[in-house]
């Protein structure tokens, strides 16, 4: 079974995501999208396994998110992508990926329906 994890270590939940994929025996990949972020196709196919809006994923808490006027209706879909893969930080997290399909780990249970 081929599953990955866009990780962070520094996150809870994203840590609690990981620690429910290994006890259910699952080892996944980890990226750690931080330090490899998702280029703009690999960030669209995401958006559309999700079947969510680039606004939809991103931390809209974040600093980053005020600071760059984010939160600016007129900004479009690519604007928003282009902002994510410029800034990583913006993505939320976790994001468990299994035979082309992909689930955000909040709660962490959520990642359980595509496996």
């Amino acid at each position: 079974m081929s599953v990955s994890i866009w990780h962070n270590p520094r996150c809870s939940k994203s840590r609690q995501t990981l620690q429910l994929l290994q006890d259910k025996g699952i080892e996944p990949q980890q990226r750690l999208y931080l330090e490899q972020p998702p280029d703009e196709a690999e960030l669209r196919d995401i958006l559309a396994m999700l079947n969510l809006s680039p606004r939809d994923l991103m931390r809209k808490k974040q600093k980053e998110y005020k600071e760059l006027g984010l939160g600016n209706t007129e900004l479009s879909d690519d604007d928003l992508i282009r902002a994510m893969v410029e800034n990583p930080v913006l993505i939320e997290r976790p994001i468990v990926i299994h035979d082309g399909k992909a689930a955000i780990g909040r709660p962490p249970e959520n990642v359980l329906d595509i496996l």
